[in-house]
């Protein structure tokens, strides 16, 4: 293989001798070859394996003329959205238009059409009518069966349909992605490709699916919300490859979409292999013009060492994409990925990151995970760990103090997710301490989400107490090593359960910190999540009791603006909500309360200098709606 950028056009092609390419392979991001980048993995696996391909990067979706750079690829085209879903990279979760992508040259917003592996795919077929077309990615992974579009507010079909493509690929997709390869150079027709694990198909019947669980067909769940939360259910229970089973919904009498068990995890060395594979490890240079691609910055010198998660936050697609079982790299891979990012040009000493989904898991959560999969029934975590846990960071800190005895390296942070309740369970306090003490760079950011535990329970997530003890830990550690570093927590509003008394709570416990957190996320509706499933449905799918979602603008605005109480641009909707919940005795003078009374409201800015942190607040909604007004009207 030759180190080298692969080629994004004719000439390219050409410059390696090539008539033609096996596959083209079509992105809504700019081209980065960094294995952080799903483009760049699959294309290099892809070439080592020893296929040819062409990159088309971002084309032009008024005209055929770019897909067509390569002419008709000897094999087929392949289709993503991107390293981001087309609809999260473009909007906000109040469906505003972003003004910035990190994927396209100069930041530049609209390098990309929403819904881009739909768009993308249909004008492949515009110009091939029947050239096989493979689609992959985040976007088509979690849209691979009928899913809730929050941007639409409706439930969609499986994007294998409305795209036209022949075959979708799911999850991680380098083990699928080889087998559709040498089945298709085989001269397998794409149409009897059912076979291979980690994909989807279509069927015009039944005839020739076998040992397979039907769901409820698209126009049950259409119908029946309820009937939507089943099917959900059964899917997220079948997402491992051990146990999974083979899943078929229905949309006409003669049209299915058939998921084939999800493809067997890559092995340490597989893993070891894929990272190797000769990545330029930056955007190509046609891009220098523009400004080069803001998404390089952050990667460029952090290291990706393991895949899954078994945390299991409801909110979080990695259960529906990369599953509950933890595979990592092996430390001399990594070290091997360390000696080459420091003698780049820009690297200035410091690795930004060692991690993944979670950094902190480097094994399974189990032994019977190796054997037997993730358990469909319950989590390793929640609600309290798991009696077969394996709680251990002696791997995970012995590679730590070999990347940090590198030369030239001054240090190397954590910056990928923690999770504090598993950190906080290990009677080992080694791993905590050295943490503190070598890999924070002067700030710690966990991910509590919230603190009322009713909402907790509908995340997934820990009861507070468990975030409260980390917290403690955390600060007695800074103390003993004479440090002054600090916890940014993320925390989350509007999640499904969250009514306006769960807010309060939460702002009280920022008011007994003294802390007014600088963002905070509503809840993004993203598909194919549990959280997501809650929202649409208005039920728990694991008990299919019925929950409170808040919905509307307003009532969104209202909790946001509990947590940032203290700005007081947000004084009108924080007020409301207070008097909403029959909690008046949180206006007044008195220390304890939130915010002064109508009339002396000016005082509120004085009280909310000291704790702003110079924070910009977003202007409040003006329609007001009743759905929280319904819910306390009781109180009142």
């Amino acid at each position: 293989m030759t180190k080298d950028y692969l080629p994004i056009n004719k000439q390219g092609m050409h410059n390696r001798g090539w008539e033609h390419v096996d596959f083209a392979l079509i992105s809504g991001d700019a081209y980065v070859d960094h294995p952080s980048f799903g483009v760049a993995i699959i294309s290099r696996y892809l070439e080592a394996q020893g296929f040819t391909v062409g990159i088309i990067p971002q084309p032009r979706w008024d005209t055929t003329e770019d897909i067509m750079v390569f002419g008709r690829p000897r094999l087929g085209f392949l289709v993503t959205a991107g390293n981001i879903d087309s609809m999260v990279n473009h909007y906000s979760v109040a469906k505003k238009r972003r003004k910035k992508d990190a994927y396209t040259p100069g930041g530049v917003i609209g390098k990309r059409p929403d819904r881009a592996t739909i768009v993308y795919a249909n004008l492949i077929r515009r110009a091939y009518k029947d050239v096989p077309i493979i689609l992959g990615g985040i976007e088509a992974s979690l849209r691979r069966m009928a899913h809730y579009d929050y941007w639409s507010n409706k439930v969609k079909r499986s994007i294998l349909l409305d795209s036209q493509a022949n075959l979708l690929v799911y999850g991680m997709g380098e083990r699928a992605i080889i087998e559709v390869a040498e089945a298709l150079d085989s001269g397998i027709d794409v149409q009897d490709i059912t076979y291979i694990n980690g994909t989807v198909y279509k069927a015009k019947n039944m005839e020739d699916v076998y040992d397979y669980v039907q769901l409820p067909t698209y126009q049950d769940i259409t119908a029946h919300r309820k009937k939507y939360a089943e099917s959900f259910m059964m899917q997220h229970k079948n997402t491992e490859y051990h146990g999974g089973i083979r899943l078929v919904e229905g949309y006409k009498d003669n049209e299915f979409v058939v998921q084939n068990p999800p493809a067997k995890p890559l092995t340490q060395s597989e893993m070891d292999s894929i990272y190797a594979l000769p990545y330029m490890r930056n955007y190509h240079p046609v891009y220098e013009k523009e400004g080069g691609i803001p998404a390089i910055m952050e990667v460029k010198h952090s290291i990706i060492s393991n895949r899954g998660c078994f945390g299991g936050c409801n909110f979080c697609a990695l259960t529906f994409h990369q599953g509950r079982v933890v595979q990592a790299r092996s430390h001399k891979s990594i070290i091997n990925e360390a000696d080459a990012i420091i003698w780049d040009k820009d690297f200035k000493g410091y690795i930004h990151d060692v991690g993944g989904p979670t950094a902190n898991f480097r094994h399974a959560a189990c032994d019977k995970q190796l054997k037997h999969g993730a358990c469909k029934h319950k989590q390793c975590l929640f609600p309290e760990p798991c009696s077969q846990l394996k709680i251990d960071h002696t791997d995970y800190l012995a590679l730590l103090r070999k990347l940090r005895g590198l030369a030239k390296v001054k240090k190397v942070f954590v910056r990928s997710g923690i999770r504090f309740d598993y950190l906080i369970h290990d009677k080992d306090a080694t791993f905590f301490k050295e943490l503190v003490e070598h890999h924070v760079s002067g700030q710690l950011k966990v991910a509590p989400e919230h603190v009322s535990d009713k909402v907790l329970d509908k995340m997934g997530k820990p009861h507070a107490g468990v975030y409260h003890r980390f917290v403690d830990q955390y600060h007695r550690i800074n103390r003993q090593l004479d440090k002054k570093q600090f916890l940014v927590p993320y925390l989350m509003s509007s999640h499904p359960g969250s009514d306006l008394d769960a807010a309060i709570e939460l702002a009280l416990y920022l008011r007994d910190l003294g802390y007014m957190p600088e963002q905070v996320q509503d809840f993004y509706p993203t598909p194919s999540t549990l959280s997501t499933c809650m929202y649409y449905t208005e039920l728990d799918p694991r008990t299919m009791e019925k929950i409170f979602v808040p919905k509307s603008p307003h009532d969104k605005a209202m909790q946001r603006a509990l947590i940032q109480y203290r700005h007081p641009k947000n004084y009108r909707l924080v007020h409301e909500a207070l008097i909403l919940a029959g909690r008046e005795d949180l206006i007044g003078f008195d220390k304890d309360c939130l915010i002064r009374p109508k009339g002396h409201a000016h005082q509120q800015r004085t009280h909310a200098k000291k704790y702003s942190h110079g924070q910009k607040a977003k202007t409040a909604p003006k329609k007001k709606k009743k759905t929280i007004r319904n819910v306390h009207k009781k109180k009142k």
